[in-house]
């Protein structure tokens, strides 16, 4: 990570909202709202990782697409560079799509089973009409190679190759453009243990070649923690805390992110054994139909009846490290 990434502002999300209308009856009238993302701000510096960790359904892969306006957001701004991407044209903001790529959770679903893997890898640069078509063989070759596979496998087909292998194409496929900010939805979830590895080395390696910026989805908080500079912990839709890395799991402030931190296995068996683990209660309420106050009060041990009532504002407590909670008042 670039030492001075602090001075340079890269995304800048602001009271993002992603709703997704529910129609019913035979004139598919509105009826109300999913609150995929339900008002969240962040900012995500260049040369840096930011993590974004959640449970499943809680809207961390919706912000993603939403940055990348593969969703048109209900409300807020997204600036890039400078520039709100949802006040952009169409043709200027394709012309953005450059700068900005995503690599896919399921490397089995996101490749094409028809397409062979020097198209795969070579469509970007086809839909941006970037170099001549013997450029772009060479381009694919040496993309194939970045990513430590043999150059020779451009003919092949994905069903030839190993999840990790097809992951690889993937991420090959987002270098295509050399984008300076990758959406990283996911990327290892879907892959054995002894293969995330080696892909989470791989993305470091490419950050620090191409001084590249991610934004690193994930539910393992343990992974976060090695590639992740910051980490912002989302709830049901919100935003719950976000600070440093280091700071995070030192001093846990909401918690949602003490419980989550709680359940990361340990390995010394004697620390393991002695800690105490935080069980929440209940289930995640629907995002049709949030609580009233804070979104974490149907399950928060240490619920309060201003959490019932109120939603807690997002405030910085000091070094960047901000919290939604009114146990911090």
């Amino acid at each position: 990570m670039n030492a001075d990434y602090v001075q340079d502002l890269l995304v800048e999300v602001r009271g993002l909202k992603m709703w997704f209308p529910i129609r019913r009856g035979v004139l598919q009238r509105r009826v109300g709202d999913v609150r995929a993302v339900d008002g969240v701000d962040f900012d995500i510096y260049r040369g840096e990782t930011l993590g974004l960790v959640g449970e499943s359904g809680c809207g961390k892969s919706t912000t993603g697409r939403a940055l990348l306006q593969l969703y048109r957001p209900t409300e807020g701004s997204i600036k890039f560079g400078g520039r709100d991407l949802v006040k952009l044209p169409s043709e200027e903001m394709r012309r953005m799509r450059r700068q900005m790529q995503i690599i896919f959770q399921d490397p089995y679903a996101s490749l094409n089973p028809r397409m062979t893997v020097g198209s795969i890898v070579g469509e970007p640069l086809e839909v941006h009409n970037i170099g001549s078509r013997a450029e772009r063989l060479e381009r694919v070759a040496e993309l194939l190679g970045v990513v430590g596979l043999n150059p020779s496998f451009v003919s092949r087909y994905p069903h030839e190759f190993s999840g990790g292998q097809r992951q690889r194409i993937g991420i090959a496929r987002a270098l295509a453009v050399n984008p300076s900010f990758i959406v990283c939805d996911e990327p290892i979830s879907a892959l054995d243990v002894s293969i995330q590895a080696q892909v989470i080395n791989l993305l470091e390696d490419l950050q620090a070649t191409f001084g590249l910026t991610y934004l690193f989805i994930a539910h393992d908080l343990s992974v976060v923690r090695h590639i992740a500079d910051r980490i912002a912990v989302m709830y049901l839709g919100k935003i719950m805390e976000l600070a440093g890395r280091d700071e995070l799991y030192r001093n846990p402030m909401h918690p949602y992110s003490q419980a989550l931190l709680s359940a990361v296995p340990i390995p010394d068996p004697y620390i393991e054994e002695k800690r105490q683990r935080i069980i929440l209660e209940g289930d995640v309420p629907s995002p049709a139909d949030p609580p009233k106050g804070c979104h974490f009060c149907t399950r928060c041990p240490r619920v309060m009846d201003i959490c019932v009532a109120q939603e807690p504002e997002f405030r910085d407590y000091g070094g960047g490290h901000h919290v939604a909670c009114w146990l911090h008042p």
